[in-house]
């Protein structure tokens, strides 16, 4: 009789132990369902905010550029960045001398002026006593009313050249049009500021920084959404854990084209009583345009899953009632010229009718026809279908395994 040891029994009672094990555990593996083949979301309710997503700049409402109407030599600067001003404020002084000699000049010409005038009214209040005499003939007399007139014209120009000077050398001195905030400065002491060509830009001001704008774009596939006092929610890198508000101000009918993409300017109203805002911040907007408190919700990803055509024949996909509709209006989409995607498979009145699909006892691919309102990029606003809270939608195709995986 063969007498086995102790540590003998233990390898043969370890060994009938990981053979039962491993039989457990690949008769459960074979009883086990099969992994789905496809992701899925449930149908639910609750709230969708609808926005569009735009970026611009932080501007102020009303920003005057203060330019000179003269050429000079800046003397004194009396403004800079920053600095707050009032209407009439004196910002800059151009040197003075060329525009009092100027001054000077004229007003002696007015004086040299005047006083030919009154020679010539002397003159030809003699004529008029001299040819009521018959000293003197008419044309002698039409001669001094000629020099009178002369005159005359001669004051009228020495005044407006008079004016003139007196006008450049009070442009001379540069003043605030409007009360606001130096937001930009470009002349300092010393520079010649020449305005032969155009007018030179040396101040920029603000008006009021406690109310700002965003000037931003939209696509032209947004515009039909944009509406005038809409809400707008916007971040700014300056400040990325708050979120500012505003309202849609205006939306501009000139377009722009840029290489074939169309927009258009939408300007957004900002208020800014904390002064946080900064003009020239760059404004990541989000407009919404709707909202729904509680609504019956689609995951969007469920638009845009669209099954092949092996799939269809492998898996036997199963159309619900309404869907038998689509098939027809797909054949006849077909034979127009095959232009439909297979996700718009009709309409409604004025809405689209969308295919969703769902998963029946057997994983088959059932198709179902449903109208959608407001989206965003997680949910979608379903309106009508045969589909109910807590339906299971498919979403995507699940990823496939690795075959070196454990």
């Amino acid at each position: 009789m063969i007498r086995l040891s102790r540590k003998a029994v233990l390898w043969l009672a370890a060994a009938g132990v990981l053979a039962a094990a491993g039989w457990w555990v690949s008769r459960s593996a074979a009883r086990a369902p099969k992994p789905s083949p496809y992701r899925s979301a449930a149908v639910d309710q609750g709230p969708i905010t609808q926005v569009v997503m735009a970026n611009g700049n932080l501007q102020p409402v009303i920003s005057v550029t203060v330019g000179s109407q003269v050429s000079g030599t800046v003397a004194e600067r009396l403004a800079d960045f920053n600095d707050p001003v009032r209407k009439g404020q004196v910002l800059l002084r151009l040197d003075p001398t060329n525009f009092q000699a100027r001054v000077s000049q004229a007003k002696a010409q007015l004086d040299s002026a005047e006083a030919s005038l009154a020679f010539a009214r002397a003159t030809h209040e003699r004529n008029e006593s001299l040819l009521a005499q018959g000293f003197i003939g008419a044309s002698q007399r039409d001669q001094s009313r000629r020099e009178l007139a002369a005159a005359r014209a001669n004051v009228d120009l020495a005044r407006a050249q008079l004016l003139s000077a007196e006008t450049d050398l009070g442009n001379s001195v540069i003043r605030a049009p409007v009360d606001g905030v130096v937001i930009k400065r470009n002349v300092d002491v010393g520079q010649t500021v020449a305005a032969s060509f155009q007018t030179p830009e040396l101040f920029q001001i603000a008006k009021d920084l406690r109310e700002m704008v965003i000037q931003t774009n939209v696509s032209e596939a947004d515009a039909g959404l944009i509406q005038e006092g809409q809400q707008v929610r916007f971040i700014v890198d300056a400040f990325p854990s708050r979120e500012f508000e505003g309202r849609v101000q205006q939306f501009r009918l000139n377009a722009s084209n840029t290489q074939g993409v169309v927009s258009y300017t939408v300007i957004v109203n900002v208020a800014n009583e904390d002064g946080m805002l900064k003009p020239g911040m760059t404004a990541q907007t989000r407009i919404v345009v709707a909202q729904r408190e509680k609504a019956l919700r689609l995951p969007t990803a469920a638009l845009r899953f669209r099954p092949d055509e092996d799939e269809l024949k492998t898996r036997g996909a199963a159309a619900s009632a309404p869907a038998s509709a689509s098939s027809s209006a797909a054949a006849a989409s077909a034979a127009r010229g095959g232009d439909d995607d297979g996700v718009l498979s009709a309409r409604r009145g004025s809405y689209r009718v969308f295919k969703v699909y769902t998963l029946d006892a057997e994983r088959r691919l059932k198709a179902h026809e449903v109208t959608v309102g407001i989206s965003n990029t997680r949910y979608t606003e379903l309106l009508s279908g045969d589909l109910k809270a807590g339906d299971e939608v498919v979403t995507r195709r699940a990823a496939p395994e690795r075959k070196d995986a454990p």
